[in-house]
């Protein structure tokens, strides 16, 4: 009978499990992760033998092995998402465990990426715990112990304050993604409440639809992080953010929905419904203090992905691009154009050249979208057009969200045009779609996408006839 390694701790998870030296990764959807592609890979710290915290980072590994290369977007279940870690450990002792090497190398599509991404953060856990022990080395236990006790109590004191001054009430706000990528006839609801009670707020997500069959789930963690971003947002964003900083906020997910996905639903595509959400936390609250919201954002990633084999090299590829959009005006400023969604900030509006030279692929147009922003007297940011030429015959995936819940304007304002893609656009064989997983294009054809506008502010009536000048002027609009 096999027994268990006697160097391995006694128990393999819970609070004796952790070890010096040691280095975990997690991406299971449904206790933490995200998509399978994002990775957190975290160490514990020790510090003379004693465990003072954890090193943590997170970042997307291009190819986890799902059905197709980088990621499905038809996906139907968690196990074609990709190869799924339990919390385990990649570094034991400060060695590599060979076994999981040679797993993810044996199943994923381009190992010396995901190899390098995996030890980059295992690099970065280290650094993490270096500077937490330096920290130690110049206080003792007690005073660095003290000093975060009262740096949360003052921020969950600040938060408080902010709560207070919302009138109490229940606030109410709902919207709909297109579809899950697989039944594309069937929207799907978002539906936020929030209830103000003296310094304390709850975000009631329980009236949201159903965990369903595409890849647009998530697990209960992300949709609380996401009212998390929706709260911080509107109530407090001048606050800095610490263990204090969500001690008055309490999030309901319900079980079984679309945000507190179960096992085995496909979670690919779990940002659609979170984006809505953050968005929709500023809605339900902008009736009792409209200075401090804005319109809603253009609100997803947009994703353009190709993946093939380059006929310059005959070598495999995938790229995946996040296209900007319009962000919602506010009260003083018009909105923000072609900026990356919201909460995505490490996503990268990839230079016409760079696409060009690694992939095969022809940018022949990339401008700002007029009049895609909403009229107001802050007008909404401006999305963008950026069309490709294909140079070789690929695989396209797309992800585009918001055309049946465009960006919502604010106080009168006019909601921002909603995404188009087109394949071919004016031919014969012309194809509109939103949505697709590995749709075969060959050289020569055409894609061509315009991403959201962000939603207005205020009385359109009421803009100021400069900015109007200017804005024609600049090409912005074309008629207002």
């Amino acid at each position: 009978m096999p027994t268990i390694n006697s160097e391995e701790p006694e128990n393999l998870l819970g609070a004796d499990c952790w070890e010096e030296g040691d280095v975990w990764v997690l991406n299971d959807s449904y206790i933490g992760g995200t998509h399978l592609n994002d990775c957190t890979v975290y160490a514990p710290i020790f510090v003379d033998g004693s465990l003072k915290g954890f090193a943590v980072s997170r970042a997307h590994w291009v190819d986890m092995g799902s059905k197709d290369p980088g990621g499905s977007m038809d996906s139907t279940n968690i196990y074609q998402d990709g190869l799924r870690f339990p919390p385990v450990r990649l570094v034991h002792k400060g060695s590599e465990v060979p076994d999981m090497m040679r797993l993810m190398s044996l199943n994923v599509r381009f190992p010396y990426e995901t190899l390098g991404d995996m030890r980059a953060q295992v690099a970065c856990a280290r650094m993490g715990a270096k500077r937490l022990a330096e920290l130690y080395s110049r206080y003792n236990d007690a005073e660095i112990t003290e000093a975060r006790n009262e740096i949360f109590r003052q921020t969950e004191e600040l938060e408080r304050e902010r709560i207070a001054a919302i009138p109490d009430g229940e606030y109410h706000a709902e919207g709909w993604l297109d579809n899950d990528g697989v039944n594309l006839d069937v929207p799907l609801k978002v539906g936020v409440r929030v209830v103000v009670d003296g310094d304390t707020m709850l975000i009631d997500l329980t009236d949201s639809a159903d965990q369903t069959e595409g890849p647009v789930n998530c697990g209960r963690a992300q949709a609380v992080s996401a009212a998390r971003v929706g709260y911080k947002l509107i109530v407090s964003p001048d606050v800095s953010l610490n263990g204090g900083s969500f001690a008055p906020l309490s999030v309901d997910v319900r079980d079984g929905s679309l945000l507190a996905a179960q096992d085995p639903a496909a979670c690919q595509y779990y940002y659609s419904s979170l984006g809505m959400l953050i968005d929709l936390v500023v809605k339900a609250l902008a009736p009792v203090i409209p200075q401090q919201i804005a319109a809603a954002s253009y609100g997803d990633s947009m994703i353009v992905q190709f993946t093939g084999t380059d006929p310059r090299t005959q070598q495999p590829f995938v790229t995946l691009e996040a296209t900007v959009g319009g962000w919602g005006a506010w009260e003083g400023d018009d909105g923000e154009t072609a900026l990356i969604n919201n909460v995505n900030g490490s996503l990268r509006d990839l230079p016409v050249e760079v696409v060009e030279t690694l992939y095969p692929v022809r940018v022949r147009e990339y401008r700002i979208r007029p009049d895609s922003g909403g009229r107001g007297q802050w007008r909404g940011g401006n999305g963008v057009i950026r069309e490709y030429e294909m140079l070789g015959e690929l695989e396209l995936s797309l992800w585009w969200e918001r055309s049946v819940t465009p960006a919502w304007g604010a106080e009168g304002g006019e909601a921002g045009a909603a995404p188009i893609v087109e394949i071919n656009p004016g031919t014969a064989d012309a194809v509109t779609l939103l949505k697709a997983n590995a749709l075969r294009v060959k050289a020569g054809d055409i894609i061509r996408c315009q991403s959201g506008g962000g939603g207005g502010f205020g009385d359109p009536a009421k803009r100021a006839p400069e900015s109007i000048k200017n804005d024609l002027a600049d090409g912005m609009i074309t008629t207002w």
